[in-house]
């Protein structure tokens, strides 16, 4: 299964549309809450980033947030989850152990990761939403999105680290790494 890009970008924007966000940072927990999922943190292993449960039989849903994680990973994780809803209604339970997949095996040869990438794609349109970006570079030289105090800058705005802002402005073309 291919991850669907186009899909994604539209469900992230009628998200923001629904709850009247138009700029940047976006409140993830409103759009959660908007959602009717309720959102906890605690003290996990550092390997837990999150889960989404789903009581699909009274309609009810829990994201789980490890709080010892930094602020941007908590909101960075609250929009996958919120991408697992969106996207991945036959999942009752997921919980990831860190996003980033990178050994090959059985399972990632035949795709079964691609809920992995597609949540991952839906948190970077919900926080850093495509028309947000193009608003904020429209007057921007080439010469600012080399320079890394410019890009923490601007993670700041978004309230991303500074990684995940690189990694989106690279996937839309603004910068090659």
């Amino acid at each position: 299964m291919a991850v669907r890009r186009k899909h994604i970008r539209t469900t992230a924007s009628q998200l923001l549309r629904s709850n009247g966000i138009e700029s940047a940072p976006v409140e993830v927990e409103k759009i959660a809450e908007y959602l009717g999922i309720r959102v906890q943190y605690e003290t996990t292993d550092d390997e837990l980033s999150g889960f989404l449960l789903r009581d699909l039989s009274r309609n009810k849903a829990i994201i789980g947030i490890n709080d010892k994680h930094p602020e941007t990973r908590k909101r960075f994780t609250v929009a996958h989850e919120l991408g697992h809803f969106m996207l991945h209604e036959h999942e009752n339970l997921h919980i990831d152990k860190r996003f980033m997949i990178q050994l090959r095996d059985e399972k990632s040869s035949k795709g079964e990761f691609e809920d992995e990438k597609e949540a991952n794609l839906f948190a970077a349109e919900l926080l850093m939403p495509i028309d947000f970006i193009q608003t904020d570079l429209a007057e921007v030289n080439e010469f600012d999105l080399e320079d890394d105090d410019f890009i923490k800058d601007l993670a700041a705005k978004y309230d991303v680290s500074p990684q995940a802002m690189t990694f989106r402005l690279s996937y839309l073309g603004y910068i090659q790494l």
